[in-house]
């Protein structure tokens, strides 16, 4: 990745930090490109942050090519596995991630997450649990479903019963996507 490789918004709208994206992307690349085990992860990519500044890149190009960069370092992850223990480790490290999503799949619609604090507002209930089904169906009967699919999820949001905490919900779905990604 080089400077420059994202489009800028007009400087009257919000985008992300030029500077911190360049800095991230050639850190990426530079830890990719060295094949340092562990170094970066997916979930390091996924978990990224940077600052919303006027005349920013375009949020949305950088978020596409995160997604592509969390994809790499996934299926890395898997090689390694597989160069270091084998076909059968990668598919129980797997199965062993999936069991412990499932766990939470299992719980009755309405009941899979913790209520949002005091007033604030959260996911609505039904669009969550809507994808939980999504889950089910993709873990049980083999029903297509890809990492993308989790990614370009929208919730409606409410307040007190009928909602999930923000928090616990986004980390349920990270570990979801990584769980597809390396099923991919």
């Amino acid at each position: 990745m080089s400077e420059g490789m994202f489009r800028t918004v007009s400087r009257l709208r919000s985008g992300y930090d030029p500077d911190e994206v360049d800095e991230f992307f050639d850190h990426a690349r530079s830890v990719y490109e060295a094949g340092q085990p562990g170094a970066l992860t997916g979930k390091d990519v996924r978990s990224v942050a940077f600052d919303m500044v006027r005349g920013g890149y375009v949020t949305s190009a950088v978020d596409a090519a995160l997604d592509r960069l969390e994809a790499a370092f996934v299926a890395r992850s898997r090689s390694e596995v597989l160069a270091e223990r084998g076909q059968q480790a990668w598919m129980e490290m797997l199965a062993d991630q999936a069991r412990t999503l499932y766990g939470r799949l299992t719980r009755p619609d309405g009941e899979r997450f913790a209520p949002p604090a005091g007033r604030q507002q959260g996911y609505d209930a039904d669009d969550v649990d809507d994808l939980c089904e999504r889950l089910v169906a993709y873990f049980d009967k083999g029903v297509p479903l890809t990492a993308q699919d989790i990614r370009s999820a929208t919730f409606g949001r409410r307040k007190g019963r009928g909602a999930y905490a923000e928090a616990p919900v986004d980390a349920f779905f990270a570990r979801a996507v990584e769980v597809l990604l390396g099923a991919e």
